[in-house]
């Protein structure tokens, strides 16, 4: 049965947001911190350690770190452990993807950018692994975005505003691995998997990944990552112009 019949669209509901709990904010906060703590108080008791050994390296930094009366040292150890630790939380949450899903529209927010979609592009939408995709009526993807909500919160939240939800990727057997100089791709994406290629294998930045990714998809050519080796498709719309 197709997921729009079973699942009706109810009207007059709020956004919802859907976000790593507040808890677990506040868990990871704590954790890092006190894991900076305690790296700060390693780093002190392994300067100590080496200024008893003559022939062990960096006896100068070591030296000039225990040179610092206590508790001041403890105290400053500790205290730029546990800033360290709480900017290492800051910047991972600002990474997380939040997803704000209201019955006209949809948005992505990640490091303070946003993506919106309205609710008559998203033809269907499924978690790939740890990555949330968002499809069109082509079968052309709109976003592929990692994401840390559970599965069954994002489910019954798009169900619930009355999008379609599917519990695996429709097109997943229409994926073939990609190599180099593959026949039935459109002019010029060879080249832009080609750059991608390069940069899985070099570990590159994910902007830029994303960057080829997008051009990808502005000919039509949906890919997917795993392991390092690329997969792709075309959406329907291309295959009927090839």
């Amino acid at each position: 049965m197709d997921d729009r019949l079973a699942h009706p669209h109810q009207t007059g509901k709020g956004a919802t947001v859907l976000a790593q709990p507040a808890w677990t904010a506040v868990l990871l906060h704590l954790v890092l911190v006190l894991s900076g703590a305690g790296l700060g108080l390693m780093v002190k008791l392994l300067a100590e350690w080496l200024v008893t050994l003559p022939w062990a390296p960096m006896q100068g930094p070591a030296k000039l770190l225990t040179s610092v009366p206590e508790p001041w040292l403890t105290v400053g150890l500790l205290s730029a452990g546990a800033v360290l630790g709480l900017i290492v939380a800051l910047i991972a949450r600002y990474e997380e993807l939040s997803v704000t899903v209201a019955d006209e529209r949809m948005t992505l927010t990640r490091k303070g950018s946003s993506q919106e979609f309205a609710h008559d592009r998203v033809d269907r939408a499924f978690l790939d692994g740890r990555q949330l995709v968002l499809l069109d009526g082509d079968g052309g993807e709109l976003a592929r975005e990692s994401c840390d909500v559970d599965a069954r919160r994002l489910a019954g939240t798009f169900r619930m505003h009355g999008y379609a939800w599917a519990d695996e990727d429709p097109h997943k057997d229409d994926f073939r691995r990609w190599v180099p100089d593959t026949p039935g791709l459109p002019p010029g994406a060879d080249a832009l998997l080609k750059a991608r290629a390069q940069r899985l294998e070099k570990k590159g930045s994910t902007e830029d990944l994303r960057e080829l990714r997008d051009e990808l998809a502005g000919l039509g050519v949906v890919v997917r990552d795993e392991k390092r080796r690329q997969y792709w498709r075309l959406s329907r719309r291309t295959r009927a112009d090839t």
